[in-house]
């Protein structure tokens, strides 16, 4: 029988640099791993919190997933992180990214908002609260 553990967003990014700076350093992500070693990268593991997100270059991707790296950056998948402090969070990072949902209560009973990466792919910060 199969059971699923985990799912980590593995994201192809045009610029690993730029991907790399922006979820480190605007987002506080810390690197676990890159390939290689050294730059420049084609692969980096980071994580926050044990959450774990993967970049990899849309150059070097082809060869593993053929045509991935010639597709449009940010597709259609989102990612959508539950957190705590997502208030705190939005006045830390609103100003140096692009908000495309302002933080808001939804009706389904989370406060949340949506910025976009260097990529194009969207990003939602949520957190639980009372009705």
């Amino acid at each position: 029988m199969t059971t699923f553990h985990a799912i980590t967003p593995n994201l192809i990014v045009r610029d690993i640099d730029a991907s790399l700076r922006f979820y480190r350093d605007v987002l506080g992500f810390t690197v676990t791993t890159t390939v290689p070693d050294a730059p420049p990268f084609v692969f980096v593991w980071l994580e926050r919190d044990g959450v774990p997100v993967f970049l990899n270059d849309a150059a070097t991707v082809d060869h593993d997933l053929p045509g991935a790296g010639q597709r449009p950056p940010g597709g259609t998948a989102t990612l959508f992180f539950a957190v705590t402090g997502v208030d705190a969070y939005h006045a830390l990072i609103a100003p140096q990214v692009t908000v495309i949902m302002p933080i808001k209560t939804q009706f389904y009973g989370m406060r949340e908002f949506a910025i976009e990466d260097p990529d194009g792919h969207i990003i939602t910060f949520a957190e639980k609260v009372d009705a």
